[in-house]
């Protein structure tokens, strides 16, 4: 697939990252010389140096040959003009990275696609909107809604004294005879190494395991793996960025208790006018006298959302030593992913992972219609919807020759989420998710085209 991203930036770097990995033919566009030319160095990808709402420029990366583009510049307005140019000079779809979260919430009223402009995704809403369901599901570290809430994504680490550690996939089944959830992942502490678990496979302590479930599951897997469903009313947000303004506007229109601390004075006041039911301190959140004076232990959870990934860890430890049930630090450094378990913050967010999540249903064979990858973890979670022609339409699941490097965690049939079975049958229309690590992913595709 021929795709090309205008933007060298940390989204646009990190997109053309995994999208090489995929081996598509990736042009990336930018104006700045030494963005370039790390991504030339360290990326088997063509560049391009100059305005990406050059039609000329768009012409010699040959956008009419295009299936895909990418506006993921810092600059909307950059990205609307260059998805516009490239549908009116023959690409096949394209993707705006905007700001002004308006544009997505009008989105039928503008009529976006009848401008050229196929979808539009703003990295800090989806961070936001990634916040909000944490703090729903509070005892759960990783959390994920397919087809609004059918089926639920949840990830969690197994603690010592989780009924099922020490026992198999399918023993632990058999304390609940009506199975609401399925493990699709796993990996084992102090390992960067992801088992697709079978019904032999031993749970263990310090394990960090993703499940499938429906609604009626989330009780289930509280029990089952010793976490507490603690109600979360008492929000401390530090950072009042793009990211943290909206995640306090929607918490707050769900009756959240919000405080937000913000360092810089005037950000502070404004912020103060914009959010009229929380409380906005103006003050350096990484004073521990600060925190301690405007009742961080009597919060819910506190959530670090500044520009600088190493002050939202810190303060996010702070929080921990106080006792406060949910921990969010939103991180730019991907490496930081790895000690997220280990240093004791409940959850690390990444806007880039979250943006090309969103992206990479558009490159993938099949009817995709869902798509995400597991923070910390080599495998990628698709939604499938079954199409008449699918080899799996009509056959029972063990029937299908599904590689062992992949796992069916659930499927929506008619609207309603449904844990399956080896004796379920696949039929056309129904939508299948999927967990699968990177090398089986093609086996998969084919199965569902």
């Amino acid at each position: 697939m021929k795709i090309i991203i205008a933007g060298a930036g940390e989204v646009g770097f990190h997109l053309a990252k995994l999208l090489s990995y995929e081996s598509q033919n990736i042009t990336l566009i930018d104006t700045e010389k030494e963005s370039l030319m790390y991504a030339d160095n360290h990326l088997d990808i063509k560049v391009l140096r100059g305005d990406a709402t050059s039609i000329s420029l768009l012409q010699e990366a040959e956008v009419h040959q295009s299936e895909l583009v990418i506006g993921v510049t810092s600059s909307e307005t950059t990205n609307i003009t260059f998805c516009m140019l490239a549908k009116q000079l023959g690409c096949k779809r394209t993707i705006a990275r905007i700001s002004n979260t308006e544009f997505i919430h009008n989105k039928d009223l503008i009529r976006f696609t009848e401008l050229g402009i196929d979808e539009l995704i703003s990295p800090e809403q989806l961070a936001a909107s990634e916040i909000q369901l944490l703090l729903n599901k509070s005892a759960f570290n990783d959390t994920y809604e397919f087809e609004g809430g059918e089926l639920i994504m949840i990830g969690v680490s197994l603690q010592k004294k989780a009924p099922f550690v020490g026992k198999m996939v399918k023993e632990a089944a058999q304390i609940f005879p009506e199975l609401h959830f399925m493990p699709i992942a796993l990996q084992r502490l102090g390992t960067q190494f992801t088992v697709i678990p079978r019904g032999d496979t031993v749970f263990k302590e310090g394990d960090q395991v993703y499940f499938i479930t429906t609604p009626e599951g989330v009780d289930e897997l509280y029990k089952l793996t010793n976490k507490k469903k603690e109600e979360i009313r008492n929000v401390m947000i530090l950072g009042g960025s793009k990211v943290g303004f909206k995640t306090a506007r929607d918490l707050c229109a769900k009756k959240f208790n919000v405080k937000v601390i913000e360092k810089n004075k005037e950000k502070a006041f404004d912020l103060a006018d914009d959010l009229p039911n929380a409380l906005v301190i103006n003050g350096d959140g990484r004073n521990v006298e600060l925190l301690e004076e405007e009742s961080l232990d009597s919060m819910d959870a506190f959530v670090a959302v500044t520009g600088n990934s190493e002050t939202n860890i810190m303060s996010c430890l702070v929080a921990k030593s106080k006792n406060i049930k949910k921990t969010i630090a939103l991180v730019e450094n991907m490496d930081y992913f790895q000690l997220s378990h280990s240093i004791g913050i409940d959850t690390l967010i990444n806007k880039k992972l979250l943006a090309a999540n969103h992206i990479f249903r558009h490159i993938r064979k099949g009817e995709v219609v869902e798509l995400m990858r597991l923070n910390n973890i080599n495998s990628e979670i698709l939604e499938f919807e079954v199409k008449p022609s699918s080899r799996v339409a009509g056959k029972v699941i063990r029937e299908i020759d599904f590689p062992r490097e992949a796992t069916i965690g659930g499927i929506v049939r008619n609207g309603k989420g449904i844990i399956a079975l080896g004796g379920f049958k696949i039929m056309a229309g129904d939508r299948v998710v999927v967990c699968s690590l990177p090398e089986a992913i093609p086996k998969i595709e084919r199965l569902f085209l």
